[in-house]
């Protein structure tokens, strides 16, 4: 299994960034996907995820602001990221969820830091 993240970066509060991740080693048309982040002195938490039939589900902290889409041809998730705040700051991660949660197979990442 690989999870490669991308997208991460640099931007001002206000600002937007849109993540991408690739899977490969899954049957991801079938699996269902997270966004997850860290925070330096922070446990991970899960900001999106999507199911193989595209329901969508985030916390409060991230609603109406995060969009978690998939394409099933290029294995792919995306969340774009609106309206970004300084407390967004953190190295997000993609994973597939199996039977007892996220898998163990993080990748290494892609940093997002919201600064002015």
């Amino acid at each position: 299994v690989q999870l490669v993240e991308s997208g991460g970066g640099l931007v001002q509060p206000g600002g937007s960034l849109r993540l991408s991740c690739v899977a490969s080693g899954i049957i991801f048309r079938i699996s269902t996907m997270g966004w997850f982040r860290q925070a330096p002195g922070k446990q991970r938490e899960l900001v999106a995820q999507i199911t193989n039939v595209y329901k969508t589900n985030y916390p409060d902290s991230v609603k109406g602001r995060f969009i978690m889409s998939r394409d099933n041809a290029k294995s792919t998730v995306y969340l774009q990221m609106d309206s970004l705040k300084p407390e967004d700051t953190a190295v997000y991660y993609c994973n597939y969820f199996t039977s007892r949660g996220p898998s163990d197979s993080w990748g290494q990442g892609t940093q997002v830091t919201v600064s002015s």
